[in-house]
């Protein structure tokens, strides 16, 4: 796959304004990737995501319960819903997206030298940190029901630069 600009997501948790308002971001920055990090909730949300007409890539999260329907709704919209965790190739940088719930499952990807970067949520915390040679990313929570702040997250692929910006919602 070849793009530049990735917007990472994480945790909507069903909150259709946030959706909306990181859709906005997104598509103001011109993003050609989203990476969804789980807990999108219903497939409503997967819906209104995949309606803006970005490609997305996305991931289960712990609270994702009907993992069946939200295939079905992936399906239709044309969302690469991978499961756990995915792993992409993209300019020739390999990323990992997973959910997060295991902690020592975020920090293994990370030590494995396997991965540029390795993109999770779950935590509701933005996180930006180098782990030898991979950057771990969280985009923070978009549904901002937790921290009470909704932030996404942009990746620039070709420099590796992050910019997390927050959703006024």
């Amino acid at each position: 796959m070849t793009y530049k600009l990735l917007g990472l997501i994480s945790d909507t948790h069903d909150n259709l304004k946030a959706v909306d308002k990181a859709l906005e971001i997104f598509k103001k920055y011109n993003v050609e990737l989203i990476l969804h990090a789980g807990d999108w909730v219903a497939p409503f949300t997967l819906k209104r995501l995949a309606q803006a007409g970005i490609k997305i890539v996305g991931v289960f999260g712990n609270n994702d319960g009907e993992k069946r329907l939200l295939l079905e709704f992936a399906k239709k919209f044309n969302v690469d819903l991978k499961g756990e965790i995915a792993t992409i190739n993209i300019n020739g940088r390999n990323i990992a997206l997973t959910h997060g719930t295991s902690k020592i499952i975020v920090e293994a990807l990370a030590r494995s030298n396997m991965f540029d970067a390795v993109i999770f949520g779950h935590t509701h915390k933005k996180e930006l940190k180098n782990v030898g040679k991979t950057l771990l990313i969280n985009p923070g929570e978009a549904c901002g029901y937790l921290s009470g702040e909704a932030t996404v997250a942009i990746l620039n692929v070709e420099t590796m630069d992050i910019k997390f910006l927050t959703l006024n919602v």
